[in-house]
């Protein structure tokens, strides 16, 4: 008898640590975060400073671009999605299917800045230029008052808050040009643009460095001042998201992020504070 039943006691107790059951309670004082690269260095930089005052607390952040975040959030497996885009109509139908109340609250303000090599003379364009560049239509500089050279088009992937909304606001929904390259992050696209002369991408107002030049956008420069006030075309607000409003260590979290020291860590990042 022992030599039959011994196996199927360590066969099941192995299957319940390999799985976690729906009635299964989370360890207290810890919290996940996924999603937008946009909002990364905010939610890391937020963990830093809030577990300094709450040492008990474990929280894990990671990236992956807004669609992978809310995605977790959906299946349950994470407490925050960070999201640079709002929520799709089919990913709220998805999630209220599955018994998930996604909440928005808005920890910043953004604006997408168009940036290109330092040594490209071009400093402005118009929306409809970007439209044309990334779209396909323009495919050398010369073409737009800039040297005699290739366009080189660096998009997000589709995965990305960042993507999506920069097809909505500056492409107005068509498709970007099918040799453009496709990268998983902010600082992957300010990295290629950095390192190739003819290079052209978009990234969040918090990763402009002096290793890029961010454009004007029909007259106006991408700033926090003019991203605040809705002046700059390609503002937007970003998010985190929860089942539900925020409670217990979330809501903890998001109401530092919102107080003083966290809207300052916000400035400080590079993003538009909201309060």
């Amino acid at each position: 008898m022992k030599r039959i039943w011994i196996p199927v006691i360590i066969l099941f107790a192995t299957s319940l640590l390999a799985f976690q059951w729906p009635w299964a309670k989370k360890k207290e004082g810890q919290l996940t975060i996924q999603g937008s690269t946009t909002v990364l260095p905010i939610a890391q930089r937020a963990a830093e400073e809030f577990i300094k005052e709450h040492p008990n607390a474990n929280i894990t952040v990671r990236g992956g671009g807004s669609g992978t975040g809310i995605a977790a959030l959906i299946d349950g497996t994470i407490d925050i999605a960070n999201a640079s885009r709002p929520m799709k109509t089919k990913e709220l139908k998805t999630a209220r299917g599955k018994g998930i109340n996604p909440y928005p609250t808005v920890i910043a303000k953004d604006g997408i800045a168009v940036i290109v090599h330092p040594t490209n003379p071009v400093s402005e364009l118009t929306i409809d230029q970007i439209r044309a560049i990334f779209c396909g239509d323009v495919s050398r500089w010369s073409d737009i008052g800039g040297k005699n050279e290739s366009i080189v088009v660096v998009s997000r992937d589709v995965a990305s808050g960042t993507f999506e909304v920069f097809k909505k606001l500056a492409l107005k929904g068509e498709k970007t040009r099918e040799d453009a390259l496709m990268l998983a992050s902010n600082m992957s696209v300010a990295t290629t643009v950095e390192k190739t002369p003819g290079a052209i991408g978009y990234v969040g107002l918090g990763y402009v460095s002096e290793g890029v030049k961010a454009l004007s956008i029909n007259g106006v420069v991408p700033a926090k001042e003019t991203a605040g006030s809705g002046e700059y075309s390609l503002a937007r607000p970003l998010y985190m998201y929860t089942n539900g409003e925020p409670s217990g260590l979330a809501k903890t979290f998001i109401d530092f992020i919102l107080g003083p020291e966290g809207q300052k860590m916000v400035d400080e990042q590079g993003f538009v504070p909201v309060k």
